[in-house]
């Protein structure tokens, strides 16, 4: 996009100039622009795909997603970005949508280094940062609405999840350390856990360390890119903190969830769920490569970490079917 393109985005919808530009690094999924406005202030605008570009399946509408929970956590006391502005359908970007955003001034948190005792504060304060997050729950539609890909229980939506990413995987050819029929059969012969899940919660599913950015002095000033995020079970929100590893008793962000009043209790029928949820992820880092081509310098180390990660997790879900315990 030009600068007088956006320009002209942000005196349609601020009200404002544009006096600098700048793209940050990142922004895979969208494009990401800082912009300093004549009135001091600094804003970000993403910029979604026009409507014809074939992603992922749930990626559809991402940006609508992404404003439907700036709105819903509104003067809830959660560290995050304004929304300042939302454009849907717009004809300058092809029919796209974009949004404006109060830009945060931290640093993300994957690129500044932590004693081990700041690294778990942080993690503490996440842990009830999330707590608070998943307090705001659905209306009885659980998956992706913007997507279509919803169900009335949270093991039909998940089902319906699961079966476009593999539909994605199918259609983008990619590379898998088992058969498409094989994964879904063990999905589906384990989704009998997905049935404790009962009221939707807002799941932000993508709270890695580079979507948390921190002030100077080691606190959570904001949590971004909330494109990903579904209704379902507030369980998922502890994977990728925990990515390519485990969750386990005694991580500060269980201790700091559960002080903010959240709930969670490991038992093996919740770590099957948490199986499931990281056999999801794996495969939307696997599959996104279709569309997105990264290069193989940003995306070699992430392919064989998630590909090993998969196949972890299927085999989880594969000994919970050899012991009888599925249904």
């Amino acid at each position: 996009m030009s600068t007088d393109e956006l320009k002209a985005l942000v005196r349609d919808g601020l009200g404002a100039d544009v006096v600098s530009v700048t793209e940050p690094a990142g922004g895979l999924a969208n494009a990401v622009w800082r912009l300093g406005l004549d009135d001091g202030r600094q804003v970000v605008l993403k910029a979604g795909s026009p409507p014809g570009i074939r992603l992922l399946t749930y990626e559809r509408h991402l940006l609508r997603t992404e404003a439907m929970v700036y709105h819903l956590v509104a003067g809830r006391g959660l560290p995050m970005p304004a929304l300042l502005h939302a454009g849907f359908d717009d004809p300058a970007l092809g029919g796209g949508d974009y949004l404006i955003l109060s830009a945060l001034n931290g640093t993300p948190w994957n690129q500044v280094s932590l004693t081990p005792e700041e690294e778990g504060a942080l993690r503490f304060e996440l842990g009830r940062h999330l707590a608070r997050l998943h307090e705001v729950s659905g209306t009885g539609v659980f998956g992706y609405p913007y997507a279509g890909l919803t169900g009335h229980t949270w093991r039909d939506a998940f089902l319906v999840m699961m079966g476009a990413l593999l539909d994605d995987a199918v259609h983008f050819d990619t590379p898998l350390p088992a058969t498409i029929v094989e994964i879904a059969g063990l999905v589906h012969t384990n989704s009998d856990v997905l049935d404790e899940v009962v009221t939707p919660s807002l799941v932000h599913f993508d709270v890695w360390p580079g979507n948390v950015f921190l002030t100077e002095d080691r606190r959570v000033e904001g949590l971004i890119d909330h494109e990903r995020a579904f209704w379902g079970d507030p369980l998922a929100d502890f994977i990728t903190p925990t990515i390519f590893g485990e969750l386990r008793e005694g991580d500060p962000l269980l201790a700091g969830y559960r002080e903010a009043g959240g709930e969670v209790a490991l038992t093996p029928q919740a770590r099957t769920r948490l199986a499931l949820y990281r056999v999801y992820l794996y495969l939307i880092h696997l599959v996104e490569q279709g569309p997105r081509q990264y290069p193989e310098e940003h995306f070699g180390t992430i392919r064989d970490l998630a590909t090993r990660s998969l196949a972890g997790s299927l085999e989880v879900l594969r000994a919970r079917r050899i012991a009888g315990v599925s249904v």
